[in-house]
């Protein structure tokens, strides 16, 4: 099973649109790019999504690889899959970290999502997001909205399907 991102860094973005990928998320995109050895630098995509996307999606290579090939065992032509390439492949750019750790975002992804000074990376299991701080704000707001309402108390560990137990 592939390294997994965790946490979440707000970094600066310089004039040029480049940002430092924290020590910590670099080791998991260079883990999860199978051509990634020392003295490389390490592959990953960034899909910037729908108009309505207020983030970029910055994906592992092995991630992407996954999502490929899950899209391509979609029926050629069906909506689902139309849909899935328009975002996963035509709204998408593939990158790299430079040899300084630090990643270029063009002009175009910056400007769609509204960074100016300071982007904030939170961790989505094998990618990362990247949200202007302020976006992302309201993004935490919308997701609190959706937690159920729970006991005092409550683990929400809870909302997980119980493990299938084995029969004997």
């Amino acid at each position: 099973m592939a390294r997994r991102f965790r946490g979440s860094e707000e970094v600066k973005v310089d004039a040029k649109g480049r940002v430092s990928i924290p020590a910590k998320f670099r080791r998991v995109f260079e883990a999860s790019d199978p051509d990634w050895s020392a003295g490389k630098r390490p592959q990953l995509v960034i899909v910037y999504g729908t108009r309505d996307w207020k983030h970029l999606q910055l994906f592992t290579i092995e991630a992407m690889d996954d999502i490929d090939d899950q899209i391509s065992k979609l029926g050629r032509g069906s909506a689902e899959r139309n849909l899935l390439e328009n975002i996963y492949h035509g709204h998408a750019e593939e990158t790299e970290i430079d040899g300084d750790g630090r990643l270029v975002l063009p002009q175009k992804l910056r400007e769609k999502i509204g960074l100016v000074d300071s982007a904030f990376f939170i961790s989505a299991g094998d990618s990362l997001k990247v949200w202007s701080p302020e976006n992302y704000a309201d993004e935490e707001r919308r997701i609190e909205g959706l937690v159920p309402d729970f006991e005092p108390g409550a683990d929400p560990l809870s909302l997980l399907a119980p493990a299938h137990k084995e029969e004997g």
